[in-house]
């Protein structure tokens, strides 16, 4: 697999878009805080991520554990209710959808999970799984049905005899070829890949991600490819969204922001990828210190506590996603900050 950039698209209406979504999880309120008088307290898992989706594009999500990427991700399919803010398909609030229309949603935005161990039902043979998929949608006629399953999969590159066996007598490469085919099974436009191939071998991520950027092409799939592996971002991406502690901190096409990046953290990052060609090791520290716990935000730039670029402004105003040229947007009061050949500027 190579890790050449793929060209961007040319420019497509959005079909997804988030706006000012916040998510809070709160914590058990003990008996001993009570007493204390102390304020509930909650998970800032997501704090007004703002995007958008072009249709038939792959955006990739990054960023350390517990940035929130998984929880964007569940939001956007509406396993988690946002508690501000709204996601948009197609310019309609998916909040607000029920009855046939959230179905229709369900069915045209699709998530495909980290674990292809857990995502089975153990007791259903794979023709039961797509089967039910098929039929709960009622995308083809009980007659179609056992034609429509040699079609997905012969799609994901599984023998038709895959149909009658149980999920315990595949590898987790080929149980996430099922999660991919039951996904497809019910034609949909979006695709939400939540680390697709994380928990696989080094040898078979490479297959499935070569799989999905095929079906991504031959489909016309628009893919939001959640994963903490740049070199596979990079790969698949037309653009990459950088999180840190819940907000998007930087956006753009795959090639201006791996070649140039806009924000010290999308920096950071990329320093600390490991890299087998000793010619592009860098000296340069990356973030300092630890993650600051969710429960408790730092003021100002959520990243100011960790950036070696930080001055006063930092600490005490929140830097908007703001664009510094045509194709990237960064969250970050330095506003030459990667710019080739300039000097940083507050």
């Amino acid at each position: 697999m190579s890790e050449q950039q793929r060209p961007s698209r040319p420019l497509e209406p959005p079909i997804l878009a988030v706006d000012d979504v916040v998510v809070r999880f709160p914590v058990a309120h003990s008996m001993l805080d009570r007493l204390a008088g102390r304020p509930p307290r909650a998970v800032h898992a997501l704090n007004g991520v703002r995007l958008e989706v072009r249709r038939g594009e792959t955006l990739g999500i990054v960023g350390e554990s517990g940035c929130g990427k998984s929880t964007l991700a569940r939001t956007i399919v509406r396993l988690i209710e946002p508690n501000d803010g709204r996601v948009r398909f197609e310019g309609h609030d998916i909040g607000s959808l029920s009855g046939s229309e959230r179905r229709a949603f369900n069915r045209r935005v699709q998530m495909i999970f980290q674990d292809p161990y857990g995502s089975l039902n153990p007791r259903m043979t794979v023709r039961q799984v797509l089967t039910e998929a098929l039929t709960v949608h009622a995308m083809r006629p009980k007659s179609e049905i056992p034609a429509r399953i040699a079609e997905l999969l012969d799609l994901v590159r599984l023998p038709a005899d895959a149909a009658d066996r149980l999920p315990h007598q595949f590898s987790g490469g080929q149980r996430q070829r099922i999660g991919i085919a039951r996904a497809l099974a019910v034609e949909p436009e979006v695709l939400v890949a939540d680390e697709l191939v994380s928990a696989l071998d080094v040898s078979v991520q490479a297959q499935v991600v070569n799989l999905l950027l095929e079906l991504q092409e031959k489909l016309y799939l628009t893919v939001l490819f959640v994963a903490h592996d740049l070199r596979l971002v990079r790969h698949i991406s037309h653009r990459v969204a950088v999180m840190y502690l819940g907000s998007i901190v930087e956006i753009g096409d795959t090639e201006a922001l791996f070649s140039a990046p806009r924000h010290p953290y999308t920096r950071a990052l990329l320093d600390a990828a490991p890299d087998m060609d000793p010619s592009h090791r860098t000296g340069r520290a990356g973030a300092r210190g630890e993650l600051p716990s969710p429960l408790d935000i730092p003021s100002g730039c959520p990243f100011h506590t960790r950036c070696p670029y930080v001055f006063d402004r930092c600490r005490t105003e929140r830097p908007l996603l703001t664009e510094r040229n045509p194709v990237q947007r960064a969250a970050c009061h330095l506003v030459d900050f990667g710019r080739p050949g300039a000097s940083i500027v507050a």
